[in-house]
């Protein structure tokens, strides 16, 4: 297999010399540097290229979503993993917009941490069910159609409100498809009856749609 350069951005020390450790005992892995914040990632970037960055959510001076927004901008074959906790929600979503691979939760084992690190390198999307499961549930509470609303959300099914949902905070087909435990086909059906029900085949105008509808 071919070697893996990663580099680990996390502003806890501790955090990242565990890391290290751990990642060092595998053949395939090179963890050729650490950063404890998003600049000095970048600053690393510019003089060594990895192959993948473990990347912090919460970190001092530019926080890890700012940072993957920057780095995906700048060397898109980079892949970035995200470190996240339950508490980091919030953020997950605009990490996946700016082309994070997926995340990981930072208790995990160090079996499964490799494994998501060689799949993400593969091109799989990495979203841990339990994590999955309540971003899910984050996103229905921001977004509750109310009964007495006359707005055409109220023609969709459950499931399609839901996918809708996903579709307008920019979630792609096979985000959806993991976080829902569903098929991407089964998601690109229900999005043609999205598309159908708003009168539109566009997926920026569609998006565009149900977010002027939710926030009305």
């Amino acid at each position: 297999m071919d070697e893996i350069k990663i580099l680990i951005a996390d502003d806890q020390t501790l955090m990242r010399d565990g890391l290290k450790t751990i990642l060092e005992l595998e053949d395939n892995f090179k963890v050729v540097g650490t950063a404890k914040d998003g600049e000095e990632v970048l600053d690393f970037c510019k003089k060594d290229s990895p192959n993948l960055v473990l990347m912090d959510i919460r970190m001092p001076k530019m926080d890890g979503v700012k940072c993957t927004k920057i780095l995906k901008s700048l060397y898109p074959e980079i892949v970035v993993l995200i470190l996240t906790t339950f508490n980091d929600v919030d953020y997950i979503v605009e990490a996946l917009n700016y082309g994070a691979a997926g995340y990981i939760l930072k208790d995990i084992e160090g079996d499964e941490l490799v494994k998501a690190i060689n799949d993400a390198c593969k091109g799989s999307l990495m979203l841990p069910s339990s994590v999955a499961k309540k971003l899910v549930e984050k996103l229905s509470e921001k977004a509750i159609i109310k009964p007495k609303e006359k707005n055409i959300l109220l023609d969709f099914s459950e499931r399609e409100i839901e996918i809708a949902k996903m579709l307008s905070m920019g979630f792609n087909n096979r985000q959806i498809a993991s976080s829902l435990f569903i098929s991407e086909g089964t998601v690109k059906n229900y999005i043609s009856n999205i598309y159908s029900k708003l009168g539109t085949s566009d997926r920026t105008a569609a998006a565009i749609e149900i977010r002027k509808i939710i926030e009305a």
